[in-house]
């Protein structure tokens, strides 16, 4: 008879991730990421970063990356949402975890 795994964690609560790309996106791709923020960093990466509701909306984010068919570089994952600071801004406390995407 087979076993029958349930994972523990909490994949469906919402959680703080940061995706890296390899190119530059204008803003006019904004709505294709559900009100993620985008940093242009020097070197030409994307930083794609905000709170992403579950697992399903972060593959749909996946998915929206690969059709634009960029280079996923890393996505890093909170274990929680961010705390407010004084002046309203999120303020990540949380530990994280990043798995780096191998060319």
């Amino acid at each position: 008879m087979s076993e029958i795994y349930v994972s523990k964690e909490k994949y469906d609560e919402p959680a703080l991730y940061e995706i890296r790309i390899k190119r530059h996106l204008d803003d006019q791709w904004a709505g294709r990421f559900d009100g993620m923020t985008f940093t242009r960093e020097e070197n030409g990466v994307t930083l794609l970063a905000g709170t992403v509701v579950d697992q399903a909306a972060l593959h749909g984010l996946l998915r929206a990356i690969r059709d634009l068919g960029v280079c996923l570089l890393s996505v890093t994952h909170s274990q929680s949402t961010p705390a407010e600071a004084p002046d309203g801004r999120p303020q990540d406390t949380a530990s994280r975890s990043t798995k780096e995407i191998q060319p």
